[in-house]
């Protein structure tokens, strides 16, 4: 089978159950932007991270794969059905960011993205995982979007955020203080 189908030259894509769009259409923005997010989590899982870390962005991936499935299922073809994402999914994201925040000191200041360099991938993850929720949530005003991808994605930058927290403090590292300059 060759990787290259040539269906896409007219500048449209289909969705999963039919059906032709843009290829700029904002559900295609929206999956590809949670597909960026997967391969710059691919990237954090690249700096050989402690292995519950890993098993979470793993786990995480998988659950991307899932979300882009349902983002890129055409909502108008009722028979086609994608996988599920579920509560238990943002749950498990929740007990993460409860499990690192007990170690973390209290939070007094904006933290600029850095400190070491899984942290500031994960603060760019973050960014990428607001744009996904944006441009999820302008998709969901033309057209349907289960709102569990909407709370997966609110949640996940959440995570992110925490989680880049955590890499700096568990290397040992200082998290860089933001600091307004004073006229």
């Amino acid at each position: 089978m060759k990787i290259y189908t040539k269906t896409g030259d007219d500048g449209k894509t289909m969705l999963f159950g039919g059906g032709r769009v843009p290829k700029h259409h904002v559900r295609i923005e929206a999956y590809g932007t949670v597909d960026e997010l997967n391969s710059s989590l691919g990237l954090i899982r690249s700096n050989g991270l402690d292995q519950w870390v890993d098993d979470l962005l793993k786990d995480i991936q998988e659950r991307l794969f899932t979300l882009g499935a349902i983002l890129a299922t055409n909502p108008s073809k009722k028979n086609v059905t994608p996988p599920d994402l579920l509560a238990s999914d943002v749950q498990g994201l929740e007990t993460a960011i409860d499990k690192m925040q007990e170690s973390l000191p209290e939070l007094k200041n904006f933290i600029l993205p850095g400190g070491n360099i899984p942290a500031a991938q994960t603060h760019v993850s973050r960014c990428i995982c607001r744009r996904a929720e944006r441009i999820s949530t302008q998709l969901s005003e033309a057209e349907e979007v289960p709102t569990i991808v909407i709370h997966y994605l609110n949640r996940l930058s959440d995570f992110l955020f925490v989680l880049a927290r955590h890499l700096v403090h568990s290397q040992g590292d200082e998290e860089l203080i933001w600091e307004a300059r004073k006229n």
